[in-house]
Protein backbone atom coordinates (compact mmCIF):
# COMPACT_ATOMS: atom_id res chain seq x y z
CA UNK A 1 0.00 0.00 0.00
CA UNK A 2 1.06 3.23 -1.01
CA UNK A 3 -0.59 5.47 1.41
CA UNK A 4 1.45 5.81 4.65
CA UNK A 5 -1.29 5.89 7.09
CA UNK A 6 -2.54 2.44 5.77
CA UNK A 7 -3.61 0.59 7.75
CA UNK A 8 -3.44 1.87 11.36
CA UNK A 9 -2.01 5.13 11.27
CA UNK A 10 -1.18 6.93 14.41
CA UNK A 11 -3.40 10.21 13.74
CA UNK A 12 -6.59 9.14 12.01
CA UNK A 13 -7.09 12.83 10.73
CA UNK A 14 -4.95 11.76 7.85
CA UNK A 15 -6.79 8.49 7.02
CA UNK A 16 -8.61 9.44 3.38
CA UNK A 17 -11.51 7.60 5.16
CA UNK A 18 -12.40 10.00 7.41
CA UNK A 19 -15.09 12.12 5.61
CA UNK A 20 -17.16 8.86 5.52
CA UNK A 21 -16.42 8.87 9.71
CA UNK A 22 -13.21 6.97 10.39
CA UNK A 23 -11.96 8.79 13.59
CA UNK A 24 -9.88 7.27 16.26
CA UNK A 25 -11.90 5.15 17.82
CA UNK A 26 -12.59 2.93 14.49
CA UNK A 27 -8.52 3.06 14.14
CA UNK A 28 -8.43 1.14 17.63
CA UNK A 29 -11.01 -1.14 16.81
CA UNK A 30 -9.55 -1.68 13.73
CA UNK A 31 -5.73 -2.27 15.00
CA UNK A 32 -5.89 -6.29 15.12
CA UNK A 33 -7.17 -6.70 11.54
CA UNK A 34 -4.45 -3.93 10.18
CA UNK A 35 -2.01 -6.58 11.78
CA UNK A 36 -3.19 -8.83 9.65
CA UNK A 37 -2.98 -7.23 6.64
CA UNK A 38 -6.77 -6.28 6.08
CA UNK A 39 -8.27 -3.23 4.72
CA UNK A 40 -11.01 -1.05 6.78
CA UNK A 41 -13.47 0.07 4.79
CA UNK A 42 -16.96 1.07 5.45
CA UNK A 43 -20.24 -0.71 3.77
CA UNK A 44 -22.32 1.57 1.12
CA UNK A 45 -24.81 -0.74 -0.05
CA UNK A 46 -25.36 -4.39 0.26
CA UNK A 47 -27.18 -6.51 -2.35
CA UNK A 48 -28.13 -10.32 -2.16
CA UNK A 49 -24.40 -11.37 -0.66
CA UNK A 50 -22.58 -8.80 -2.22
CA UNK A 51 -21.62 -5.57 -0.68
CA UNK A 52 -19.72 -1.98 -1.73
CA UNK A 53 -16.86 -1.14 0.53
CA UNK A 54 -15.38 2.43 0.52
CA UNK A 55 -12.34 1.87 1.28
CA UNK A 56 -8.78 4.90 1.42
CA UNK A 57 -8.36 3.52 -2.08
CA UNK A 58 -11.55 3.55 -3.90
CA UNK A 59 -15.11 1.68 -3.90
CA UNK A 60 -14.46 -2.69 -3.73
CA UNK A 61 -17.02 -5.08 -5.01
CA UNK A 62 -17.18 -7.77 -1.84
CA UNK A 63 -18.65 -11.28 -0.84
CA UNK A 64 -20.43 -11.34 2.74
CA UNK A 65 -20.09 -15.18 2.32
CA UNK A 66 -17.77 -15.52 5.79
CA UNK A 67 -20.05 -13.09 7.85
CA UNK A 68 -23.31 -14.80 7.38
CA UNK A 69 -24.24 -15.46 10.65
CA UNK A 70 -27.33 -17.06 11.78
CA UNK A 71 -28.71 -14.11 13.89
CA UNK A 72 -30.68 -11.72 11.47
CA UNK A 73 -29.47 -8.61 13.74
CA UNK A 74 -25.98 -9.30 12.95
CA UNK A 75 -26.15 -8.83 9.15
CA UNK A 76 -23.81 -6.87 7.29
CA UNK A 77 -25.86 -3.45 7.02
CA UNK A 78 -25.29 -0.33 5.12
CA UNK A 79 -22.78 1.93 7.58
CA UNK A 80 -21.03 -0.87 8.83
CA UNK A 81 -17.01 -0.89 9.28
CA UNK A 82 -15.91 -3.61 8.01
CA UNK A 83 -11.96 -5.45 7.38
CA UNK A 84 -11.95 -6.58 3.87
CA UNK A 85 -8.91 -8.18 1.86
CA UNK A 86 -6.25 -6.02 0.64
CA UNK A 87 -6.00 -7.42 -2.98
CA UNK A 88 -7.43 -10.14 -5.09
CA UNK A 89 -10.12 -10.27 -7.70
CA UNK A 90 -13.66 -8.93 -7.66
CA UNK A 91 -15.10 -9.40 -5.79
CA UNK A 92 -12.89 -9.71 -2.17
CA UNK A 93 -14.40 -10.60 0.66
CA UNK A 94 -15.59 -9.28 3.90
CA UNK A 95 -13.54 -10.91 6.71
CA UNK A 96 -15.18 -9.28 10.07
CA UNK A 97 -17.23 -6.57 11.07
CA UNK A 98 -16.76 -3.93 13.76
CA UNK A 99 -18.73 -4.19 16.67
CA UNK A 100 -21.27 -1.79 16.04
CA UNK A 101 -21.84 2.07 17.71
CA UNK A 102 -25.53 1.92 17.34
CA UNK A 103 -27.94 0.69 15.06
CA UNK A 104 -31.26 1.61 13.46
CA UNK A 105 -33.88 -1.33 13.93
CA UNK A 106 -37.32 -2.42 13.16
CA UNK A 107 -39.28 -5.24 13.85
CA UNK A 108 -39.97 -7.67 10.58
CA UNK A 109 -43.39 -7.62 8.61
CA UNK A 110 -43.10 -11.12 8.86
CA UNK A 111 -44.57 -13.88 11.44
CA UNK A 112 -41.29 -14.91 12.67
CA UNK A 113 -40.38 -12.25 15.00
CA UNK A 114 -37.41 -10.90 13.76
CA UNK A 115 -35.68 -7.69 14.09
CA UNK A 116 -34.29 -5.57 10.71
CA UNK A 117 -31.17 -3.34 10.62
CA UNK A 118 -31.72 -0.50 8.24
CA UNK A 119 -28.52 1.61 9.22
CA UNK A 120 -25.49 0.83 11.49
CA UNK A 121 -23.57 3.59 13.21
CA UNK A 122 -25.35 6.26 12.78
CA UNK A 123 -25.48 9.53 15.16
CA UNK A 124 -28.84 11.32 13.59
CA UNK A 125 -31.92 9.30 12.50
CA UNK A 126 -33.21 11.74 10.23
CA UNK A 127 -36.87 11.32 9.94
CA UNK A 128 -38.61 13.21 7.25
CA UNK A 129 -42.65 14.13 6.94
CA UNK A 130 -44.16 15.43 4.21
CA UNK A 131 -46.65 18.68 4.46
CA UNK A 132 -48.00 17.94 1.63
CA UNK A 133 -51.30 15.89 3.82
CA UNK A 134 -52.69 15.01 7.05
CA UNK A 135 -49.32 14.55 9.83
CA UNK A 136 -49.63 10.95 11.08
CA UNK A 137 -48.72 11.84 15.12
CA UNK A 138 -48.79 8.13 16.06
CA UNK A 139 -46.01 7.45 12.85
CA UNK A 140 -43.82 9.97 14.12
CA UNK A 141 -43.79 9.08 17.78
CA UNK A 142 -42.71 5.19 16.60
CA UNK A 143 -40.26 6.61 14.23
CA UNK A 144 -39.20 8.43 17.81
CA UNK A 145 -38.99 5.38 19.74
CA UNK A 146 -36.70 3.61 17.32
CA UNK A 147 -34.84 6.37 16.98
CA UNK A 148 -33.54 6.84 20.56
CA UNK A 149 -33.54 3.17 21.19
CA UNK A 150 -30.80 2.96 18.70
CA UNK A 151 -28.67 5.48 20.20
CA UNK A 152 -29.04 8.26 17.62
CA UNK A 153 -30.05 11.63 18.34
CA UNK A 154 -33.67 12.31 16.21
CA UNK A 155 -34.35 15.14 14.50
CA UNK A 156 -37.58 15.51 12.59
CA UNK A 157 -37.93 17.28 9.13
CA UNK A 158 -41.26 18.42 7.91
CA UNK A 159 -40.40 18.65 4.48
CA UNK A 160 -42.45 20.10 1.29
CA UNK A 161 -43.15 23.66 3.25
CA UNK A 162 -43.63 25.32 0.07
CA UNK A 163 -47.26 23.58 -0.15
CA UNK A 164 -48.27 24.98 3.05
CA UNK A 165 -50.36 27.91 2.37
CA UNK A 166 -49.74 30.47 4.90
CA UNK A 167 -46.66 31.09 8.32
CA UNK A 168 -49.77 30.96 10.53
CA UNK A 169 -50.77 27.79 9.05
CA UNK A 170 -47.02 26.31 9.23
CA UNK A 171 -46.16 27.44 12.78
CA UNK A 172 -49.38 25.40 13.86
CA UNK A 173 -48.31 22.18 12.10
CA UNK A 174 -44.39 22.91 13.67
CA UNK A 175 -46.37 23.19 17.17
CA UNK A 176 -48.40 19.88 17.29
CA UNK A 177 -45.04 18.14 15.67
CA UNK A 178 -42.87 19.68 18.59
CA UNK A 179 -45.83 18.45 21.12
CA UNK A 180 -45.33 14.97 19.68
CA UNK A 181 -41.10 15.16 19.69
CA UNK A 182 -40.24 16.48 23.03
CA UNK A 183 -36.27 16.98 23.30
CA UNK A 184 -35.98 16.93 19.12
CA UNK A 185 -35.12 19.00 17.07
CA UNK A 186 -38.42 19.89 14.71
CA UNK A 187 -37.06 22.09 11.20
CA UNK A 188 -39.04 22.56 8.32
CA UNK A 189 -37.39 22.68 4.78
CA UNK A 190 -38.43 23.01 0.82
CA UNK A 191 -36.16 21.23 -1.44
CA UNK A 192 -37.68 22.87 -4.45
CA UNK A 193 -37.10 26.73 -2.86
CA UNK A 194 -34.12 25.32 -1.19
CA UNK A 195 -35.32 27.22 2.12
CA UNK A 196 -33.80 25.16 5.19
CA UNK A 197 -31.20 23.24 3.68
CA UNK A 198 -28.50 24.93 5.36
CA UNK A 199 -29.84 23.95 8.28
CA UNK A 200 -30.46 20.24 7.77
CA UNK A 201 -27.22 20.38 6.11
CA UNK A 202 -25.26 21.59 9.12
CA UNK A 203 -27.04 19.17 11.70
CA UNK A 204 -26.06 16.21 8.78
CA UNK A 205 -22.15 17.18 9.06
CA UNK A 206 -22.23 16.26 12.50
CA UNK A 207 -21.40 12.73 12.02
CA UNK A 208 -23.28 10.04 10.23
CA UNK A 209 -27.10 10.73 9.97
CA UNK A 210 -29.60 7.93 8.28
CA UNK A 211 -32.75 9.75 6.44
CA UNK A 212 -36.08 7.63 7.26
CA UNK A 213 -39.88 7.93 6.27
CA UNK A 214 -42.51 6.74 4.14
CA UNK A 215 -42.52 6.87 0.28
CA UNK A 216 -43.22 10.47 -1.18
CA UNK A 217 -41.72 12.00 1.93
CA UNK A 218 -39.36 13.80 -0.06
CA UNK A 219 -36.19 11.45 0.75
CA UNK A 220 -34.24 11.56 -2.52
CA UNK A 221 -35.04 14.94 -2.57
CA UNK A 222 -33.19 15.95 0.38
CA UNK A 223 -30.75 13.58 -0.20
CA UNK A 224 -30.15 15.36 -3.92
CA UNK A 225 -30.30 18.76 -2.61
CA UNK A 226 -27.76 17.93 0.71
CA UNK A 227 -25.34 16.54 -1.73
CA UNK A 228 -25.47 19.28 -4.14
CA UNK A 229 -26.45 16.27 -7.01
CA UNK A 230 -28.83 14.60 -8.70
CA UNK A 231 -27.41 10.84 -7.16
CA UNK A 232 -31.19 9.42 -6.04
CA UNK A 233 -34.24 9.22 -8.77
CA UNK A 234 -37.04 11.35 -8.07
CA UNK A 235 -41.23 10.79 -9.11
CA UNK A 236 -43.71 12.60 -8.40
CA UNK A 237 -46.46 11.78 -5.51
CA UNK A 238 -49.36 9.93 -7.28
CA UNK A 239 -52.26 12.02 -7.96
CA UNK A 240 -54.82 9.87 -6.42
CA UNK A 241 -53.96 9.75 -2.51
CA UNK A 242 -50.51 11.67 -2.98
CA UNK A 243 -48.21 9.08 -1.83
CA UNK A 244 -45.31 8.43 -3.44
CA UNK A 245 -44.03 5.76 -5.93
CA UNK A 246 -40.55 3.74 -4.47
CA UNK A 247 -37.92 5.56 -6.43
CA UNK A 248 -35.11 4.25 -3.63
CA UNK A 249 -34.62 0.88 -3.19
CA UNK A 250 -31.55 -0.18 -1.56
CA UNK A 251 -29.80 2.09 1.06
CA UNK A 252 -27.32 4.36 -0.11
CA UNK A 253 -24.06 5.86 1.86
CA UNK A 254 -23.16 9.61 0.75
CA UNK A 255 -20.16 11.91 1.81
CA UNK A 256 -21.86 14.92 2.01
CA UNK A 257 -19.98 18.17 0.35
CA UNK A 258 -20.49 20.28 3.67
CA UNK A 259 -18.98 17.43 6.13
CA UNK A 260 -20.89 14.42 7.68
CA UNK A 261 -21.95 11.02 6.01
CA UNK A 262 -26.26 10.13 4.63
CA UNK A 263 -27.33 6.74 4.46
CA UNK A 264 -30.70 7.13 2.41
CA UNK A 265 -32.74 4.46 3.07
CA UNK A 266 -36.15 3.25 0.89
CA UNK A 267 -39.24 3.80 1.97
CA UNK A 268 -40.79 1.99 4.79
CA UNK A 269 -44.52 1.31 5.13
CA UNK A 270 -44.31 -0.35 8.25
CA UNK A 271 -42.61 0.79 11.41
CA UNK A 272 -42.63 -2.00 13.85
CA UNK A 273 -40.98 -1.71 17.29
CA UNK A 274 -38.57 -3.85 18.44
CA UNK A 275 -37.57 -3.92 22.21
CA UNK A 276 -37.76 -0.27 22.01
CA UNK A 277 -39.14 0.47 25.87
CA UNK A 278 -36.47 3.09 26.50
CA UNK A 279 -37.28 4.50 23.28
CA UNK A 280 -40.80 4.90 24.06
CA UNK A 281 -40.26 6.16 27.34
CA UNK A 282 -37.65 9.24 26.01
CA UNK A 283 -41.03 9.56 23.39
CA UNK A 284 -43.12 10.02 25.85
CA UNK A 285 -40.73 11.62 28.47
CA UNK A 286 -44.03 13.56 30.04
CA UNK A 287 -46.21 11.15 30.95
CA UNK A 288 -42.92 8.72 32.43
CA UNK A 289 -42.58 12.07 34.58
CA UNK A 290 -46.18 12.00 35.37
CA UNK A 291 -46.52 7.83 35.80
CA UNK A 292 -43.68 8.57 38.73
CA UNK A 293 -46.67 10.74 40.95
CA UNK A 294 -48.51 8.02 40.68
CA UNK A 295 -49.86 6.56 44.29
CA UNK A 296 -49.28 2.48 42.91
CA UNK A 297 -45.39 1.78 41.47
CA UNK A 298 -47.21 -0.84 39.09
CA UNK A 299 -49.68 1.91 37.92
CA UNK A 300 -51.17 0.92 34.51
CA UNK A 301 -52.80 4.53 33.82
CA UNK A 302 -56.67 3.08 33.58
CA UNK A 303 -58.42 2.90 35.83
CA UNK A 304 -56.67 3.12 39.33
CA UNK A 305 -57.06 5.45 42.12
CA UNK A 306 -54.76 8.45 42.65
CA UNK A 307 -53.18 7.61 38.72
CA UNK A 308 -51.29 10.61 38.34
CA UNK A 309 -51.38 10.63 34.57
CA UNK A 310 -55.27 9.80 34.11
CA UNK A 311 -55.58 13.44 36.40
CA UNK A 312 -53.25 15.24 34.06
CA UNK A 313 -55.69 14.03 31.16
CA UNK A 314 -59.04 14.98 32.97
CA UNK A 315 -57.70 18.52 33.91
CA UNK A 316 -56.08 19.06 30.15
CA UNK A 317 -52.46 19.06 30.84
CA UNK A 318 -51.85 15.30 29.09
CA UNK A 319 -53.91 15.25 25.48
CA UNK A 320 -55.86 11.99 25.34
CA UNK A 321 -54.59 11.38 22.33
CA UNK A 322 -51.10 11.45 23.66
CA UNK A 323 -51.75 8.55 25.97
CA UNK A 324 -53.81 6.47 23.84
CA UNK A 325 -50.43 6.42 21.69
CA UNK A 326 -48.67 5.55 24.72
CA UNK A 327 -50.51 2.72 25.55
CA UNK A 328 -50.70 1.20 22.27
CA UNK A 329 -46.81 1.35 21.78
CA UNK A 330 -46.36 -0.10 25.21
CA UNK A 331 -48.59 -3.10 24.20
CA UNK A 332 -46.69 -3.54 20.83
CA UNK A 333 -43.49 -3.91 22.28
CA UNK A 334 -44.19 -5.66 25.21
CA UNK A 335 -45.54 -8.62 22.26
CA UNK A 336 -42.82 -7.90 20.35
CA UNK A 337 -40.29 -8.83 23.33
CA UNK A 338 -42.98 -11.41 24.92
CA UNK A 339 -42.62 -13.19 21.49
CA UNK A 340 -38.74 -13.79 21.35
CA UNK A 341 -37.99 -13.63 25.28
CA UNK A 342 -39.73 -16.69 27.28
CA UNK A 343 -39.32 -15.03 30.65
CA UNK A 344 -40.72 -11.69 29.14
CA UNK A 345 -43.53 -14.17 27.54
CA UNK A 346 -44.00 -15.45 31.24
CA UNK A 347 -44.42 -12.18 32.64
CA UNK A 348 -46.41 -11.13 30.33
CA UNK A 349 -49.28 -13.60 30.81
CA UNK A 350 -48.57 -13.30 34.75
CA UNK A 351 -49.32 -9.53 33.78
CA UNK A 352 -52.75 -10.77 31.91
CA UNK A 353 -54.00 -13.10 34.69
CA UNK A 354 -53.67 -10.34 37.37
CA UNK A 355 -55.20 -7.65 35.43
CA UNK A 356 -57.89 -10.49 34.73
CA UNK A 357 -58.55 -11.26 38.37
CA UNK A 358 -58.29 -7.44 39.34
CA UNK A 359 -61.20 -6.74 36.72
CA UNK A 360 -63.06 -9.54 38.04
CA UNK A 361 -62.69 -8.61 41.52
CA UNK A 362 -63.91 -4.65 40.67
CA UNK A 363 -66.57 -5.96 38.87
CA UNK A 364 -68.20 -7.91 41.62
CA UNK A 365 -67.36 -5.30 43.92
CA UNK A 366 -69.80 -3.46 41.72
CA UNK A 367 -72.26 -5.82 41.53
CA UNK A 368 -71.89 -6.00 45.87
CA UNK A 369 -72.45 -2.01 45.81
CA UNK A 370 -75.61 -2.60 43.04
CA UNK A 371 -77.17 -5.48 45.23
Amino acid sequence: MSFSSLPGSSSSSLHPLVPYGWDAGWEAEFAPFAGQGLLPGRVARVDRGLCDVITAFGTVRADTEFVVPRDPMKVVCTGDWAAVDPEGGSPRYVRTLLPRRTAFVRSTSSKRSEGQILAANVDHAIVAVPLNGEIDLGRIERFLALAWESGAQPVVVLTKADLVPDATTLSYLVDDVETTAPGVPVLTVSAAAGDGIDVLAAVAAGGTSVLLGQSGAGKSTLANALTGEDLMDVQSTRDVDGKGRHTTTTRNLLALPGGGVLIDTPGLRGVGLWDAQTGVGQVFAEIEELAGRCRFHDCAHVAEPGCAVLAAVENGELPERRLDSYRKLMRENQWIVAKTDARARAELRRDWKRKGAEGKAAMEAKRGRWA
